[in-house]
C-alpha cells in the first residue's frame, strides 16, 4: 500500500510539474508558439487556484507578488501582514495596482477578525472595497455577526467565515459557520480550511457538500495527522485525500478561490510551495 501511494503521488507531482512547464510556455511571444497544440482543456479544470498569502508572512508585499508569480498562479487573497487594516485609501489604491500590474487578480482577504465593534467592522469593509477584493475571509465573534450581516448588505460584498479547527471555540468546523449564517444574507458564507476540517476528524468531501451553495473560498493544505496533532506539511505529503477533495470541487464546479496556505518553512517556502501546485495540478490533471 505504501508504495501504491508512492507511485501515485510521484506521478501526481511528475504530471504537475509539466503542467507548470506548459504554464511557463504560455507567457513566450506567441511568434515563438505558430503552430503550436492548444492545450485542449483548462490545467485547473475551472479552478481559480491561488495563493492565500499568509503563506508568505515573513516577506513583503513585493516579495509576497513575485513569489505567487513564480508559483505560476494567478490569483492572491491577501493578508494584513501585506496590506495593514488601518491603511490609507493611497495605500490601498497603491496596492490594488501593483498586484494588478503583476497580472494577478486579488479575490479576496484575510483571514480578518471581527469584534462587534461597528468602526472597526466598517473599516474592515471599506479596505475590501477600497482594494476590490470581492470575498473577505474572516472570523467574525458570534454576537457581530448582526453587525457583519448589516456590513454585507450596504457594501454589498461577500464574506467567507474560516473555521479554524479543534482549538477554535466559536467555528471549529465549516459546519458551525453554516449552521450559523444558513438563515442569513446569502452573501454570508464559508471558507474552508481543509486541514483544519480533518484535524477535528471530519470528512472533507461530507462538509464540501453540505457547505457548497454557500462554500465562497477554500484553504488548501495537507496535515501529519487526521487530530488536534497534525501539523502543516506539502499537499500529497499528508493524510488528506487531496484527490477526492479536488474531485469534489471540480464536480460542483466550485466557482471561489482554491488558495494553498502552506504554512510550514515561513522563512523558506518556496520549494514546498512548488511541489504543492505540482501536486495540484497533477490530481487535475488526472481527475
Amino acid at each position: 500500500m505504501k508504495n501504491s501511494v508512492s507511485i501515485n503521488r510521484r506521478h501526481f507531482l511528475q504530471a504537475g510539474l509539466l503542467g507548470s512547464t506548459a504554464l511557463a510556455a504560455a507567457n513566450l511571444p506567441q511568434t515563438l508558439l505558430a503552430g503550436a497544440t492548444k492545450p485542449e482543456r483548462d490545467p485547473c479544470d475551472g479552478l481559480k487556484l491561488g495563493m492565500a498569502s499568509y503563506t508568505l508572512r515573513n516577506f513583503g508585499l513585493d516579495e509576497a507578488i513575485a513569489m505567487t508569480k513564480q508559483a505560476g498562479v494567478k490569483y492572491i487573497s491577501l493578508k494584513e501582514v501585506h496590506l495593514p487594516l488601518k491603511s490609507t485609501l493611497a495605500q490601498r489604491q497603491e496596492t490594488r495596482e501593483a498586484i494588478q500590474a503583476a497580472g494577478l487578480v486579488l479575490i479576496s482577504g484575510g483571514v480578518i477578525y471581527m469584534k462587534n465593534n461597528e468602526a472597526e467592522v466598517q473599516n474592515d469593509f471599506e479596505y475590501a472595497r477600497d482594494t476590490g477584493m470581492p470575498t473577505i475571509v474572516c472570523s467574525p465573534d458570534i454576537d457581530a455577526l448582526d453587525l457583519v450581516e448589516s456590513m454585507v448588505k450596504k457594501y454589498d460584498l461577500r464574506i467567507a467565515i474560516h473555521n479554524h479547527g479543534p482549538d477554535n471555540k466559536q467555528y471549529p468546523s465549516p459546519r458551525d459557520v453554516m449552521r450559523l449564517v444558513k438563515n442569513r444574507d446569502p452573501r454570508m458564507g464559508v471558507c474552508m480550511d481543509v486541514g483544519h476540517t480533518v484535524r477535528i476528524g471530519e470528512d472533507p468531501v461530507a462538509v464540501i457538500e453540505e457547505c457548497a451553495v454557500r462554500l465562497y473560498d477554500f484553504h488548501m493544505k495537507d496535515v501529519t495527522a487526521p487530530t488536534k496533532q497534525g501539523k502543516a506539511t506539502e499537499v500529497g505529503r499528508g493524510v488528506i485525500d487531496i484527490v477526492a477533495v479536488l474531485r469534489s470541487l471540480v464536480k460542483l464546479k466550485y466557482a471561489g478561490h482554491l488558495g494553498l496556505e502552506y504554512e510550514a518553512h515561513a522563512d523558506a517556502p518556496m520549494p514546498g510551495i512548488i511541489e504543492s501546485y505540482a501536486y495540484i495540478r497533477g490530481v487535475l490533471a488526472a481527475i
